[in-house]
């Protein structure tokens, strides 16, 4: 969904948490990035790919997948779709006239509509039911990918949202 990213990821958390104790994770039972959109990038096949590099990545940094009653946090997750437009305004030209003693610049505006991503994973603590950490990224969203390159582009997003959970 998203690729490209040329933002840095947004990172909150609640300084008071204690994140030396998260050692295990579970999904909400309610998360769903297809809840309340119909935006073709948003899909269960996208859903998947999602769950699957969150998984993979919080495993890699050392957090276990558990039932949720054993799980330390829970993890939820958001995607949104926005409508942007680039302007781009440049100069083409000079003109002088000198018998009607006139001067101008002429230039030339181009627009182009594209769509952005955001992807939000949230953080829960289970015992408090309260947010302890939010990661979000946002790019510009390219169509006509394969679903390899689709796959790479939500695990490298992933992978760069969850690079500080927990908060060192």
């Amino acid at each position: 969904m998203l690729t490209a990213c040329a933002k840095t990821p947004d990172w909150d958390y609640d300084k008071s948490a204690n994140f030396s104790n998260v050692k295990s994770f579970a999904w909400l039972p309610n998360a769903s990035l297809t809840k309340d959109t119909t935006h073709y990038q948003i899909s269960p096949l996208m859903e998947q790919r999602v769950q699957k590099a969150v998984n993979a990545t919080l495993t890699t940094q050392g957090l276990q997948q558990v039932a949720i009653e054993q799980a330390d946090v829970l993890i939820n997750y958001h995607a949104s779709v926005d409508s942007k437009i680039e302007i781009d305004t440049f100069t083409t030209g000079y003109n002088a006239r000198w018998d009607n003693w006139g001067f101008g610049i002429q230039n030339q505006t181009h627009t182009q509509n594209y769509e952005v991503g955001t992807l939000v994973i949230d953080v829960i603590d289970r015992g408090t039911n309260q947010l302890i950490w939010r990661g979000a990224k946002e790019g510009r969203l390219k169509k006509n990918q394969t679903p390899e390159q689709r796959t790479l582009a939500i695990e490298k997003t992933v992978a760069t949202i969850l690079a500080n959970f927990p908060p060192k």
